[in-house]
Formats: structure tokens, sequence, C-alpha cells
């Protein structure tokens, strides 16, 4: 199984990752681009369980703060490090992972609401919306 790991922009938060990264894709709907002040979010489904904190465990915040589901991001520089669904762990950002090289984008989601100024890349399936065979978003 692969080890990867991965930490926040200032160092604080590290992470180590022990499993498949699968599902990775890029999100461009209005949230995400508010929420990551890019384009899009790129992001990653991983194994409940395989993520294990390093350092700065004490240092996240949840947002939004009430509910089951949202990011963790580091409190001090900002950078978003996970997706929380159900209180687990659901999946990585790809921005912070370090040992990315064998990861490809396998969709971009809700292309419908990207920003005008967006060039989308060329031989990536797109989707309006979420895709309806969620599988090639799900399964390793």
């Amino acid at each position: 199984m692969p080890t990867r790991r991965g930490g926040c922009f200032c160092g604080a938060v590290q992470y180590e990752l022990t499993g498949e990264v699968f599902g990775a894709r890029s999100c461009h709907c209005s949230r995400c681009r508010k929420a990551f002040s890019a384009q899009a979010n790129s992001y990653a489904v991983i194994t409940p369980g395989s993520l294990k904190w390093l350092s700065g465990e004490d240092n996240l915040k949840k947002y939004p703060e009430e509910g089951h589901e949202g990011r963790l991001f580091c409190s001090t520089c900002g950078s978003s490090l996970c997706g929380v669904v159900q209180g687990e762990i659901h999946g990585i950002t790809l921005g912070c992972l370090e040992d990315d090289q064998d990861i490809e984008i396998k969709a971009h989601i809700f292309v419908g609401s990207k920003a005008p100024w967006e060039v989308m890349p060329e031989n990536v399936p797109q989707y309006d919306q979420f895709p309806d065979n969620i599988e090639i978003l799900t399964k390793p």
C-alpha cells in the first residue's frame, strides 16, 4: 500500500496517508470557488481511517463548526486539508498532498457553474453537475 504525506502551507499541520487515493476530481461550483479562492477545488477520496495526523492536529479547525460535514483547515495559514462527511475524514485536497505524482483528475464537476473566465482542459470528462455515474468518483 502506498504511503503519502501532506501538510499545510505554514507546515504546522502534517499528515500521513496509507492507502489509495481515488476519485480525483475538480469541483467548479461557486461554493468551492469561494472556499478555496480559486477556479476549482481539486479533491480525492480516501479510505476512512487511512489518514494519520503527524503534527498540528490541535491547529485544525472545522468549517462549518456545526454539523457532520465540512472541511478541516489550518487555523494559522488557512490551508484546507480535508473534507469531513458524517464525522469521518472523507477525502483530501490535492493541493496539500506532497506525494501526488501518480494522481490524475478523473472528472471536472459542476462545470455548469464554473467561472466565465476559466478555460477547461481537454481530454477529461466534464459534468454540468455531479455525475449520474457516481462510481467513477467513489470507487478505487
